[in-house]
């Protein structure tokens, strides 16, 4: 299935059904009182989080949505009847935004209304007063709202995997959890986020996801990073993947200060989040050199790093075993803060 993280959509709700204008017409009652009965509201548009949804292909193709308009009321004080809600389904992990307002939807029923409808009409037997004992004046329904919905999807994940294209980020979640995203020996294998979810006996599992794309001048529009850099906001974690294997001028630990530039660019909040460096690719022909010079100068800036072999699952169980100890560490709420939380 295609991934979409980004939709915009034209809502609008019902309008409120006619009041009435009637009188009671009965057998030996010739002048019988006003009857007019009520018209129903207009259905609210409210958006919903559905458990299973991944994405938001389904509002790439269908742009525009109406709720039902309420019915008029009738004779015999029949009140019309009302519109409905129309419930639009989102993928845990929306942020809606709509006339103003924002909602962060990430529990499944979770719900925000984003158009109300308009309200129905009084009828005549409504406006009966000492003064007016038969007045004639039924009301219209209200128009309901119309606007623009906007609808962004960021992932839901504890830890979320960094590098730059071809590091093994795929290769790694693929290792250590059930996920299979599609892995090649070329750049921008992965065009979407990948979800696994990492299983340790009887503790607690993880999600992890594979963030693709990012690259130097992501946070620029630079690739497809750009994208993507939104979903890091949410995870309590990140796994920073360095490759040992990179080609002919390209270092290592400058890779590592570009990443953390990318993200400091991007938002303040991922440059705090808490980090865990893999050295990857301990496999290769120098990748055992590589990894300990690595290490030794990243520890001169107090970064600490795990070597490990995606490939081979050197060194993964032990990578496991940090990053879910540190997820214990991490407080509860540290997924939830993101920049629509402040």
């Amino acid at each position: 299935m295609q991934f979409i993280d980004e939709a915009t959509i034209t809502v609008a709700a019902g309008n409120g059904g006619d009041g009435c204008a009637s009188f009671r017409r009965e057998k030996f009652v010739p002048k019988g009182g006003p009857s007019g009965g009520d018209g129903g509201d207009g259905g609210d548009v409210v958006v919903e989080v559905r458990a299973g949804m991944s994405s938001l292909l389904d509002y790439r193709y269908r742009k525009r949505y109406r709720a039902r308009n309420g019915e008029p009321g009738g004779g015999k004080n029949r009140h019309g009847k009302a519109g409905g809600t129309l419930v639009i389904p989102v993928p845990p992990g929306t942020v809606v935004r709509a006339g103003g307002e924002e909602a962060d939807l990430t529990e499944p029923g979770q719900r925000f209304t984003v158009a109300r409808g308009g309200r129905g009409g009084r009828g005549n037997s409504r406006f009966v007063s000492p003064t007016d004992r038969a007045p004639r004046r039924a009301e219209s329904g209200k128009e309901g709202e119309m606007l623009e919905v906007n609808l962004e999807l960021k992932i839901l994940a504890d830890v979320g995997i960094l590098g730059f294209p071809n590091a093994g980020k795929s290769t790694l979640v693929s290792k250590i959890s059930a996920a299979r995203p599609k892995i090649a020996p070329y750049p921008f294998t992965t065009l979407s986020p990948n979800l696994g979810v990492v299983n340790r006996g009887d503790d607690e599992p993880f999600v992890v996801a594979d963030i693709p794309g990012i690259i130097e001048g992501a946070h620029g529009g630079a690739g497809l990073g750009f994208r993507f850099l939104r979903h890091v906001e949410r995870t309590r974690l990140l796994v920073h993947v360095l490759d040992l294997d990179s080609p002919p001028g390209r270092d290592p630990v400058e890779d590592y200060e570009r990443m953390n530039s990318e993200l400091a660019a991007h938002s303040e909040l991922l440059a705090e989040k808490p980090q865990l460096v893999a050295l990857n690719k301990t496999d290769v022909g120098r990748g055992e050199r590589r990894a300990e010079e690595t290490a030794r100068r990243l520890g001169e800036r107090n970064v600490e790093t795990l070597a490990v072999s995606a490939l081979t699952g050197e060194g993964l169980r032990e990578l496991v075993r940090e990053v879910a100890r540190r997820l214990g560490l991490l407080t509860e709420d540290s997924r939830s803060r993101s920049p629509f939380s402040e």
